[in-house]
């Protein structure tokens, strides 16, 4: 911990953020050496850029217990002896799965080797499906990471929320546009507002049709308060310093 507070706030070096589509987001070389992920739906999911291939994992962050979010996270903290990061229910499941896990909760804060983490709170379901029954996945949650210097903001699914006035100094916010599920276009437009992030990638929307929502007019409406808008193709890289 006091190895990384020396760091906290220093110069941004390495750090990388890459979207993987629908919402799983890699961010890479914290600190020149860690790497975490969050959301990871990679199997299964039409939007996963195919060739892609991973870096080793080092934390898989998991904002709630539905398949399109946990999706492979078994499967990568068993080859790279990952830690997940997540709300207690969830990570009672996913130790059970052999998972090594770092239980959380809402509210809750904790400063990793990489960086702090703070979980926020998402308006959304986080039931998990095991076979034929349905698992209790304790509270959804969004995760504000700071690294580097730098602010993260990833929402994870969630309908529009009055907490979102609180989270300010994002740097980089990650945001749910698909409706249906989550927030839509003009509830996204909103949030942003509320948040004013520097900059926002739109997220979970296109995976399939019930998800459908045009990226185009959510960023013409958000860079109208002065918000970059990003709009990320899965496989493409920003690297923090730019931000």
């Amino acid at each position: 911990m006091k190895k990384y507070l020396s760091n906290y706030g220093g110069e941004v070096r390495k750090m990388k953020v890459t979207f993987l589509g629908h919402a799983a987001v890699l961010i890479t070389e914290i600190e020149g050496k860690y790497n975490i992920i969050i959301d990871p739906f990679l199997t299964g999911n039409p939007a996963y850029p195919k060739d892609f291939e991973l870096p080793k994992i080092d934390y898989v962050l998991v904002t709630h217990g539905h398949g399109d979010h946990v999706g492979d996270t078994v499967e990568i903290c068993q080859k790279n002896g990952a830690t997940v990061i997540a709300n207690f229910e969830l990570s009672d499941y996913l130790q059970k799965k052999g998972c090594k896990v770092h239980p959380m909760h809402v509210g809750g804060v904790y400063y990793f080797e990489f960086g702090k983490v703070k979980l926020t709170p998402a308006i959304h379901g986080s039931g998990i499906h095991d076979g034929e029954n349905v698992i209790y996945g304790g509270n959804p949650c969004g995760f504000l990471i700071k690294a580097e210097g730098k602010v993260l903001y990833h929402a994870g699914d969630t309908g529009l929320t009055k907490e979102m006035e609180l989270i300010k100094d994002v740097d980089l916010a990650f945001i749910p546009i698909g409706g249906n599920f989550v927030m839509d276009v003009d509830d996204a437009i909103t949030a942003v507002d509320m948040i004013t992030p520097k900059n926002v990638v739109p997220i979970h929307y296109n995976t399939w049709e019930i998800i459908k929502a045009d990226p185009e007019k959510f960023k013409v409406e958000v860079e109208k308060l002065g918000v970059n808008c990003l709009i990320m193709k899965p496989g493409e890289t920003i690297e923090c310093k730019e931000l």
